[in-house]
């Protein structure tokens, strides 16, 4: 399955990518098709669980750095304050939930990181609870979510430690922003322009976790992650068409990882890592 988005397309013709998708891994595994369904069910109830666990109020990480953030940012959503709307916002507090259930110890679906973990299931559980969607029509968006992972793995890298924080969370936009845009209708060559947009929009993004724990900044990005998904996916629905080859983008996000100092990739020597609060804090 290590495909290029272009050829993940020409493989889709006229079906969703998602399609495409599942046949490439009932040929790679020899699996059927039923049993392939059934494995992404599980990993959507997987997420589902991760929401929840990541919505206590009293959940603190052994480092007490994350913890209970979800609850309050669900709660301004609850009580119709959220600037983000409904959907938006109901995704961005289930984004940080699965991203705190993740610092905390708990079970989440890399996806494609653990660092990335909440950004897919925030926008995907949202729109399954909003009605948006379908239960069937959710496990297909992970398949396509997996194909544009793939190919940004192939062709990059996903690991903070090898291209930053783009590789991770910026992965993650791509990937949800694709699942998005085959959800809105869009084809195989809009979702993968979807994912580029998302990809472009944070391109740069370095790694630089405090105290070198997949918790500061790494969980906020999440929150700002799927809000860049949703923007990605509604300008290409919309009929605005990236300007860049896709697989361009992902080349460029390979450059731009492979540019950035040690102290920018997950080694916790820069960035937000050396603020001098955090410095503080730590000593």
């Amino acid at each position: 399955m290590d495909y290029t988005l272009r050829e993940w397309v020409d493989i889709a013709g006229n079906e969703p990518l998602s399609s495409a998708a599942l046949q490439a891994q009932m040929e790679e595994s020899g699996e059927d098709a039923e049993g392939i369904l059934s494995r992404m069910q599980a990993l959507l109830q997987c997420m589902k669980e991760a929401v929840r666990d990541g919505m206590q109020e009293n959940l603190k990480s052994v480092s007490g750095m994350t913890g209970g953030q979800a609850s309050r940012l669900f709660r301004r959503y609850q009580e119709g304050k959220a600037y983000c709307g409904s959907l938006l916002g109901k995704a961005t507090a289930y984004a940080l939930a699965t991203a705190e259930s993740n610092a905390c110890m708990g079970k989440i679906v890399a996806a494609p990181t653990a660092g990335a973990c909440g950004v897919l299931p925030g926008a995907i559980l949202a729109l399954l609870e909003e009605k948006q969607i379908t239960e069937e029509e959710a496990v297909h968006a992970l398949l396509t979510a997996a194909a544009v992972g793939v190919s940004i793995a192939t062709e990059a890298s996903i690991a903070g430690a090898e291209g930053g924080c783009q590789a991770e969370c910026g992965a993650a936009a791509a990937m949800t922003a694709a699942a998005l845009t085959e959800l809105g209708g869009g084809n195989a060559k809009e979702c993968t322009e979807a994912a580029a947009f998302a990809l472009m929009n944070l391109l740069g993004l370095v790694c630089d976790p405090v105290g070198g724990l997949v918790e500061v900044p790494c969980v906020y990005r999440n929150v700002g992650a799927v809000s860049v998904a949703f923007s990605a996916s509604d300008m290409v629905l919309s009929g605005i068409h990236c300007p860049i080859d896709p697989d361009e983008v992902i080349q460029a996000m390979k450059e731009v990882g492979d540019a950035l100092p040690g102290s920018l990739r997950e080694t916790g020597e820069g960035g937000c890592a050396a603020c001098p609060s955090v410095c503080r804090r730590k000593s």
